[in-house]
């Protein structure tokens, strides 16, 4: 070998390697999720080092800290015109800090402190051994009905841990909505899921139907996280990049540099319809929409109520910002390939949930169905693809997520020698024996029948309005029938409350502690609220429905 070629190797080895630049991250920007994850480390840490004794107080008190801190960060960003003239992307291109994001975190936010409260609640069954017990297994490893679980319940263990889940489960519910890059959203999704997951199996009382809703939910879970990262990789072999915004010019054809690779696969329609089709199809497992739906009964029948609760509102939120944050942001230039199939999926949805409500006698089920109608609802507001149906999908989701905690808090207190009496028959003259318990769940119902003066109406007529001028109107003629058709069942209900005679050996109203009080009052004023003077929400959602691009 020659002593040039020799020399041309020492000069191409001797080139300065290029440096990594370190990441830019905007910590103010992202302040809500930091701190709810920073809260999230600290309650694993308070299971590792403080006493079991204190451990419940502790938990508690980061948690409420760290959830009002994130929703006064959230405040604090969108008085600082984050919302509106200064929403960017924040953290190298992964996070929106937008109206939408900023709307709906703080909606996660205020859902999760009110779920907080029926999480907290301890007085609801009655002492065990002389300590006070939650909602949530003694010792969650412990076999049912075994030796091990009979000492645990005797020592008063509780499962303290349920309140670091509930913060991670929240940490990845706030990025969901905000990511901008298609690997940010699937972690998200998968953060948001796995603390679910654990909670649904804690039930302190019919601990194997809580089991077997959780691997119910974990099962299926799984195999729609696993289409949706399937979706990922297709739309990333279509325009070569997981950004929202590079994905969106390709798909519109307004890409600044076509490089020969890219032309290749931009002309291969099939990668990009089949991999949206999957994303979507992931979106809409979260969501609870018809095809998807079938975990939705099980999980929120067999899950203890507090995390039923919980997950139908604040999942539901998150996930359907996600999907807003795809359909607008990413493939807008697919409008028309996406719309006819989101239509068959809003009719069957609407009818589907609304009908087999009916058929229902256990109250968390027939909750279930009738959250897979609302499902509906709110899609045909998606489908709009106006500003105005975006707005409407927020005040929407926002309406529904305290109904539906309070709904559900309502719920732990019917309860029986085995636990919570969640059939139907139990319900009978609930009113005649407690009418306060059962007139605020009247309310509760017919703010998801959609009365006026209940919040219910406010969002329905907003998402009608919006799909009727979007050019959907014979969805939201389908929409008022299963309207209709759901009303019966809500109505059924009520008159079962107050105009049927209660059992001599019926259940009990238990009186809980301030927490359920609170999270109920919540719901009762956000209801009232919402439904009487809606026009300030609606402004709130209105200047805070424009994505970022």
């Amino acid at each position: 070998m020659s002593a040039s070629a020799v020399h041309s190797l020492w000069t191409i080895a001797a080139d300065p390697i290029p440096k990594i630049g370190a990441p830019k991250i905007e910590y103010g920007q992202l302040s809500p999720t930091l701190i709810i994850v920073g809260a999230a480390v600290v309650g694993v840490l308070i299971e590792a080092v403080v006493p079991r004794k204190a451990r419940y107080y502790a938990q508690v008190f980061v948690s409420v800290v760290a959830l009002v801190a994130a929703f006064a960060a959230v405040v604090a960003l969108a008085a600082g015109g984050y919302a509106t003239t200064k929403a960017g992307i924040a953290a190298m291109g992964a996070i929106a800090v937008d109206g939408p994001a900023l709307f709906l975190q703080g909606t996660i936010l205020l859902a999760a402190l009110v779920g907080l409260f029926t999480f907290a609640e301890r007085r609801l069954d009655p002492a065990a051994h002389g300590n006070r017990v939650d909602s949530f297994a003694a010792q969650a490893a412990s076999v049912p009905g075994s030796d091990s679980e009979k000492a645990a319940v005797k020592a008063g263990f509780t499962t303290t841990e349920v309140f670091p889940l509930l913060l991670f489960a929240v940490a990845g519910m706030l990025v969901f909505p905000a990511a901008n890059d298609l690997l940010t959203l699937f972690i998200a999704l998968e953060v948001l899921s796995l603390p679910l997951y654990l909670m649904c199996a804690l039930a302190r009382r019919k601990r194997l139907m809580s089991q077997e809703a959780a691997v119910k939910y974990f099962l299926l879970g799984a195999f729609a996280s696993a289409f949706t990262l399937f979706g990922i990789a297709l739309l990333y072999g279509y325009a070569g990049s997981v950004s929202y915004a590079t994905i969106a010019q390709v798909v519109d054809g307004t890409v600044p540099e076509v490089t020969p690779a890219l032309a290749d696969t931009m002309g291969n329609d099939a990668l990009l319809l089949v991999g949206a089709a999957m994303i979507v199809m992931g979106l809409l497992f979260k969501v609870g929409a018809v095809p998807f739906h079938m975990w939705t009964p099980d999980v929120y029948q067999g899950a203890p109520t507090p995390v039923t609760g919980f997950m139908a509102a604040a999942t539901k939120v998150a996930a359907f910002g996600a999907l807003l944050r795809i359909l607008y942001v990413v493939l807008p230039g697919l409008r028309w390939d996406w719309r006819p199939v989101m239509w068959g999926v809003v009719i069957v949805t609407m009818l589907g949930g609304a009908i087999v409500a009916i058929t229902q006698t256990d109250i968390k089920r027939l909750l279930a169905y009738s959250s897979i109608a609302h499902a509906g609802f709110i899609l045909a507001g998606v489908i709009a693809t106006t500003p105005d149906g975006v707005s409407s999908v927020l005040f929407y989701l926002a309406a529904y997520s305290f109904v539906t905690i309070g709904a559900f808090a309502v719920v732990t207190l019917v309860r029986d020698a085995g636990g919570e009496a969640t059939h139907l028959s139990n319900w009978a003259g609930l009113g005649r024996r407690s009418p306060l318990v059962a007139a605020v769940f009247a309310v509760f119902l017919l703010a998801f029948a959609g009365i006026p003066l209940t919040s219910g109406f406010a969002g329905k007529f907003a998402v009608f309005k919006a799909a009727a001028e979007g050019g959907a109107a014979p969805l939201v003629v389908v929409g008022v029938i299963s309207s209709a058709i759901a009303a019966f069942f809500y109505i059924r209900v009520i008159v079962l409350m107050f105009f049927s005679e209660p059992r001599p050996e019926g259940p009990t109203v238990a009186v809980p502690s301030p927490l359920t009080m609170t999270a109920i009052g919540v719901g009762v004023a956000v209801t009232l609220v919402l439904g009487v003077a809606p026009q300030y929400f609606l402004d709130l959602a209105s200047t805070a429905g424009v994505f970022v691009r």
